[in-house]
């Protein structure tokens, strides 16, 4: 393993520009490919190229085509997962889901990021910051999760968040930056949507 790759996987800024580290993203981008191109009726296939792809999958797995990321070997995912379609992981740094999460169709998680100060943002490095997301989150369509954020248990993201925080564990956040909106759990709801 080369240096720049060592210093990415350490969260430490490097050159996404090192032949190595191109080679990656090559990869992945042809097994996104692969994936991409299967039919919904090719079960067994999509499951292996998922473990092909993804470094981790515990259980079962489902990414609704299509799907991308960067390296694929950052992202680790739970029994029950599910992504919809159109799903976009920048792995840089490790994105790791637990048990029975579901997202949307076009969530985005993003782990790369960059230098503030100009000077240092021309040299070209950039270093990446972790995404955890827990148990039985519920993710809405066109979310963005930013670098470093984790998502705790029984949380839900709404639909459009940008989730630039953390999210405790059973609240419901929403908006640009995203914000908590309410507590999950504790009230019963009748089917008129009143609590009681």
């Amino acid at each position: 393993m080369g240096r720049e790759k060592e210093r990415m996987l350490a969260g430490e800024a490097y050159d996404p520009t090192d032949p190595e580290l191109a080679a990656d993203r090559r990869r992945a981008s042809d097994r996104c490919r692969r994936y991409n191109a299967t039919a919904a009726t090719e079960v067994d296939r999509r499951e292996r190229l998922l473990s092909e792809l993804f470094g981790e999958v515990r259980g079962d797995a489902v990414v609704e085509p299509p799907f991308r990321c960067d390296y694929g070997y950052n992202v680790g995912v739970g029994d029950g997962f599910f992504a919809n379609y159109g799903c976009v992981f920048l792995d840089a740094a490790p994105i790791a889901f637990g048990e029975n999460c579901l997202l949307g169709p076009g969530v985005h998680v993003y782990t790369p990021t960059h230098p503030i100060d100009p000077d240092e943002r021309a040299t070209g490095e950039e270093f990446g910051e972790p995404v955890t997301v827990g148990d039985d989150v519920w993710v809405g369509g066109r979310a963005v999760i930013t670098p470093g954020v984790e998502v705790g248990d029984g949380a839900v993201v709404a639909a459009g968040a940008v989730v630039v925080d953390d999210v405790p564990a059973r609240t419901v956040v929403s908006g640009n930056p995203a914000e908590e909106i309410r507590r999950v759990g504790g009230a019963e709801t009748d089917s008129s949507g009143t609590t009681d």
